[in-house]
Parts: structure tokens; sequence; C-alpha cells
């Protein structure tokens, strides 16, 4: 215990201070608000103002969930463009999808599709959801998730970062259905 403390008191601080940023990362700032201002038009077209996302763990490793719940922090704040995140797929336009889809929560995203009310779009966000990652077909898994549920749009990488997710949604509300 006493060398844990020692290493706190050793260490001091390590996080930057806000105006230390670099102008890339102020770059970063200014694409994420003009990707925000794109999807805030669309979703006021289409949506009357806000969509509804019900994010699905079929089976991941949870790195994309972290960037998924990335989106919500003070720094992304995606709900100040009209994106929330729903706890019931009845109340969802979107089922956001991650992991290759275990045996086991097969029939759960099956029922989680069928509960989510017409029209709705499915993304398969993540490698493992989108090519089935390193895991495949396989006694426990059915690989990705277009083997299981049709799948409207993929947004790759892993994980993904939570601009590449929002480029994704904005994508997806750009394409006709």
């Amino acid at each position: 215990m006493l060398r844990l403390f020692k290493k706190i008191l050793t260490t001091g601080i390590v996080t930057e201070r806000i105006s230390m940023r670099s102008h890339a990362e102020r770059g970063n700032e200014d694409e994420l608000e003009a990707l925000g201002i794109q999807i805030k038009r669309h979703i006021d077209k289409r949506f009357s103002g806000s969509i509804a996302i019900r994010q699905v763990d079929a089976g991941s490793c949870n790195g994309c969930e972290l960037e998924i719940h990335a989106l919500n922090n003070s720094f992304y704040d995606i709900e100040r463009f009209g994106v929330h995140f729903v706890a019931s797929p009845r109340h969802a336009d979107v089922l956001l999808v991650t992991g290759p889809v275990s045996r086991h929560m097969q029939t759960a995203l099956l029922r989680t599709y069928e509960a989510t009310p017409n029209p709705k779009w499915v993304v398969a966000a993540g490698d493992c959801a989108a090519c089935g990652g390193e895991f495949g077909v396989s006694y426990a898994s059915c690989g990705t998730v277009s083997n299981v549920i049709p799948v409207d749009a993929v947004i790759p990488g892993c994980p993904p970062t939570p601009v590449a997710l929002m480029k994704g949604l904005l994508g997806l509300m750009t394409v006709e259905k």
C-alpha cells in the first residue's frame, strides 16, 4: 500500500491543461462540430429533431462500447445534435450492433430487431460486427451481424473512433431508405 502512495506522490499530475492542446486537436474539434451540424440538419429534416439509437452488444470485447459511450461524454456530446441512446428497442430508430454475434445472443438480437418499429436501420459497428473479426463463424459464433439480421450500414474499425461513428451515422442518414 505504501508503494502505491509513493508512486502517486512521485508521478505528479499527468493530465494536460486545456490551453495546452495542439492545433491538430483544435482542428479535430472543428471537424467534430461540422459533422455534428450536418447530422443535425439531416435529423431535423427526416426525424423531426431527434433520432433514437439502441446499442446492442452481440458478443464484443467492449472496445466498441467504450468508443460509443465516449459519444455521450462532454467532449463529443452527441446529444446536442439530436442523437439519443435509448434503453428499449421499442423506442429506437437505429440498432447499433457491436461484436460478432455469439450463438447465445442470436435469439436476443433477433427479438430486439423484431421489437424495433419500422422503418428501422441496423448499423454494424466495428470490424467484428462487419466481417466477424478474428472470430468468424464457429460453434460459438454466428459471425457477422448480417448473418443474423439485415444490415443497412457498416462502420469499420477496431474499435471505430467516435468521429468514425459519427461519420457512419451521417452516411446512414444521407442514404434514402
